[in-house]
């Protein structure tokens, strides 16, 4: 019985270490979502909301993850406080009837260590869509300041609004609407 117990220990210690998964909470006050769309052909509007909150879990070893992500649609900021009152309308936000916008990850694609897609459900005004975010940077390293384990993120996606009962205007105020993300999140 004592060989055996010995032979167990010793077989433990040699397997190798398996990752566990981490989970990051969403640093709000570095994390943007952010939309642009062509207006009247003439230029891209940008606009950004400016609280955005979820976690992403991360298994660096099965190379696998998840987003969850809520954007309060009523923090829109397209620079200009009149326009921030006429998006949050029913044509557009709706943000008396829907104040956020969410983003679950069904399936996160790693190429080597690195997440390279993430593919979801949005849901904007009631309705939910499948999308696929493409991630064109991503970072995992202490933070510098905090002393913690950190994920940084750009992730990007277009959507046509009207797809999402928000094509008031369209085709003359672009129907597409590039998504953007850029997240950074704190082991906690």
């Amino acid at each position: 019985m004592k060989k055996i117990a010995t032979l167990i220990a010793a077989l433990t210690l040699a397997a190798p270490a398996f990752a566990a998964p981490e989970t990051y909470n969403v640093d709000s006050t570095h994390t943007f979502a952010r939309f642009s769309y062509s207006h009247f052909g003439m230029s891209t509007q940008l606009s950004k909301f400016n609280k955005t909150t979820g976690t992403v879990v991360l298994d660096k070893a099965a190379k696998t993850g998840s987003v969850d992500v809520v954007i309060d649609t009523k923090s829109v900021d397209t620079g200009y406080d009149t326009f921030n009152e006429h998006i949050q309308g029913e044509d557009f936000l709706d943000t008396a009837k829907y104040p956020t916008a969410t983003f679950k990850s069904t399936k996160v694609v790693f190429k080597g260590d690195k997440p390279v897609s993430i593919t979801g459900d949005l849901t904007f005004k009631g309705v939910t869509k499948p999308v696929t975010l493409k991630v064109n940077n991503f970072v995992a390293m202490p933070h510098p300041m905090l002393k913690k384990d950190a994920i940084g993120a750009d992730a990007s996606v277009v959507v046509k609004r009207s797809e999402f009962n928000a094509g008031k205007y369209a085709p003359h105020v672009g129907d597409d609407v590039t998504i953007t993300i850029s997240l950074e999140a704190i082991k906690g």
